[in-house]
């Protein structure tokens, strides 16, 4: 009989009610440090790693068959495997293969040039400059519509370009170094490509002054700004819009442009002026090679690992070549391997058993909402008719993609590379002036990962997201199936169309002001207390946690935790009170959701993360919520003094 996965990994040293992260895992931590190859190790990894033998099997399987017929699953697969595979023909060719971009690139005599270029790289989802894009339309979500957004930055984002703390200031070094090394790769003499390094620097510092912060980037309503392409060019007077979205496959010219930060763009027009044609074609040399710098071997991939994992993240040493090639893969081709792995990881009775799980977290969230004491009846009508149309997507697809069109073979891993891109980047291009295809989904199956889209007031839980490493789903107790994926997945993906950015949008998923204005006050001053609580939590040094730009992820944990519990409630393992490995089920609960959690990271991916991602660190994601929930305080006799302890009146409650 198998350990108990839950009794296993508890640190019986640490008050629960001190750190309630470290007691649920802390055993596990002792044992198991980052590996060198990672920058963080957790239940993620261990759920990939599982996945990652799998899919192995069925890219060598594919790529020993000689005879594939074309353009099927196995010859895609199994040919683009291969080329990736062989590592002494990807280092031998180095840039070669893209000696025709780079020449065309250093052909460039003018500004005209410049931005017909940056519209030729936007096919190659390269996008430098800015990025373009298509995708529902926020205000009418039966359209889809063309979005232009801030980009073109190297690093992460903005605040890499300003910051001043000494991590940040030393990574701009290293960045500064890594472009210099690159372009001398590409056939810069050293004294030039330093030089070159500084200006593509200063270029992209620019473009950074304007870009929004991370925070800001969350308001549905400022970063929606529809334009007609006579507006769009007051803004850049330089780009002739109808002529660069021709240059950028679009051949039919669209009415108008969603503008995700105008002032972006205003500024966009001043760097066109400043920069003088060199600066720009360094420029977009750096950012193509750049892009694929990881596929093409050698002193690039070796450079590109330096920089954007050692220096960003801390990790210390690449995966095999093997697991980064089935990542690349489950990016490229994700879903033609996700049709072979949910046949051995997702049976049917698994699926039917989430399904009710999913069930009885919408009937607890209905519950919820009908009993808020804050609410108006008013907002509740509407927040109960959004709640009972959220489309519930579950496992895997019952409609594939079709990859007609991608071409593969067993040429160089950097022209399938970009063969993949290009045929993405059309493939979102052929659904503008299209019926919405709602039956879509934005990640594979075999993706440890779940999401709320609010423009199709859907949830999508791929079936690796209910996954436990090591356990089949019938050697799981509901305790662990409603606290692991109950709690930190499908209640916390249902609770995202009602956090501060989700519950903008109405039922049929379009930006749309449904709440009373006294509604709004309430919501807004129990989300602050939020934001309040999350801010004051120290990760490194003086780094914070973020809490505004993580509002909206702390929000659907807090919710996530609520609504898995009252869900559970139902259940005989919680009604029967009966202790398993000498835990109640109200302790299994929590337990199950710290172990939805258990991660570590190294330093530098703290740093990173505070920087670039609204999801607070898994420490705060497991002990910042149970300290607002009463039933956490009896569960393991939390009390005054004890470090989660929160009075009451400070304890948030929301959904």
């Amino acid at each position: 009989m198998k350990p108990d996965i839950l009794r296993a990994n508890v640190d019986t040293t640490v008050n629960p009610g001190n750190d309630f992260y470290m007691y649920s895992n802390g055993e596990w931590f002792k044992h198991n440090p980052i590996p060198p190859t990672e920058s963080r190790w957790g239940i993620g990894n261990l759920v990939q790693d599982e996945i990652y033998e799998n899919l192995r099997q069925i890219c060598e399987n594919a790529a020993a068959t000689k005879d594939a017929t074309k353009n099927s699953a196995t010859q895609r697969i199994g040919d683009l495997y291969a080329s990736a595979m062989d590592s002494a023909a990807v280092d031998k060719a180095g840039a070669d293969p893209i000696k025709e971009e780079l020449t065309e690139i250093a052909a460039i005599k003018d500004i005209s040039g410049v931005v017909n270029m940056i519209a030729k790289l936007q096919t190659y989802r390269v996008g430098p400059a800015f990025s373009l894009y298509v995708g529902q339309d926020e205000k009418n979500s039966d359209a889809m519509a063309l979005h232009l957004q801030q980009g073109g930055l190297g690093l992460p984002n903005r605040d890499y370009y300003y910051n001043t703390d000494n991590r940040t200031q030393n990574i701009r070094v290293e960045y500064v170094k890594y472009i210099g090394t690159t372009m001398a790769h590409t056939g810069d003499v050293d004294s030039v490509s330093v030089q070159n390094a500084q200006s593509v620097m200063q270029l992209e510092t620019m473009l950074a002054l304007k870009s929004r912060k991370l925070e800001d980037l969350r308001d549905p309503y400022k970063n929606y700004n529809k334009m007609s392409i006579s507006q769009l060019e007051e803004l850049t007077p330089t780009v002739k819009w109808g002529e660069f979205l021709t240059a950028a496959g679009v051949t039919k010219q669209p009415d108008s442009i969603i503008v995700g930060q105008p002032e972006f763009f205003q500024n966009l027009e001043l760097a066109f002026k400043i920069f003088p044609i060199e600066t720009w074609k360094t420029y977009l040399r750096w950012q193509f090679v750049g892009n694929y710098g990881d596929m093409l071997g050698g002193d690039f991939e070796k450079e590109h690992f330096h920089f954007y994992k050692t220096v960003l993240t801390g990790t210390e040493k690449e995966k095999p070549r093997w697991k980064r090639v089935i990542d690349y893969e489950n990016n490229a081709v994700g879903e033609l391997l996700g049709q072979e792995f949910v046949k051995e990881y997702f049976p049917a009775e698994s699926k039917e058993r989430y399904k009710k799980v999913v069930n009885d977290i919408v009937e607890a969230y209905h519950n919820h909402i009908q009993n808020l004491d804050w609410m108006s009846p008013a907002t509740k009508e509407k927040a109960l008719a959004k709640l009972s149309t959220v489309t519930k997507k579950i496992g895997y697809p019952d409609k594939w993609k079709d990859f007609t069109g991608m071409e593969i073979s067993r040429q160089p891993f950097v022209r399938n590379a970009i063969n993949v891109d290009k045929f993405w980047y059309n493939y979102d291009l052929r659904k503008l002036y299209k019926p919405v295809d709602r039956t879509e989904w934005d990640m594979n199956p075999q993706e440890y990962n779940a999401y709320y889209n609010p423009s199709n007031n859907e949830i999508v839980l791929p079936a690796a997201c209910f996954a436990v490493p090591g356990y089949k789903d019938n050697e799981l107790d509901d305790a662990i199936i409603y606290g692991y994926a109950g709690g930190s997945t499908i209640g916390h993906e249902l609770t995202h169309g009602f956090d501060d950015e989700g519950r903008l949008y109405d039922a049929k998923g379009n930006l749309h002001d449904w709440w009373t204005k006294e509604d709004i006050e309430k919501f807004n001053a129990k989300t602050k207390m939020y934001v309040d609580q999350f801010n004051s939590y120290v990760v490194l040094d003086s780094m914070h946690v973020n809490g505004k730009a993580s509002l909206g992820e702390n929000i659907a944990d807090l919710g996530g935790v609520v609504l898995g519990l009252e869900a559970f409630k139902k259940t005989e393992e919680y009604k029967s009170g009966k202790k398993v490995a000498g835990f109640t089920p109200l302790q299994r609960y929590f337990l199950a959701y710290g172990l939805s959690w258990m991660t570590t990271e190294r330093n530098e991916r703290l740093a990173n993360q505070i920087l670039t991602d609204v999801h607070a660190p898994a420490k705060f994601r497991v002990n910042g919520p149970v300290s607002n929930v009463p039933e956490f305080y009896e569960a393991f006799g939390v009390k005054q003094g004890d470090s989660l302890w929160r009075p009451e009146a400070e304890r948030v409650k929301i959904w």
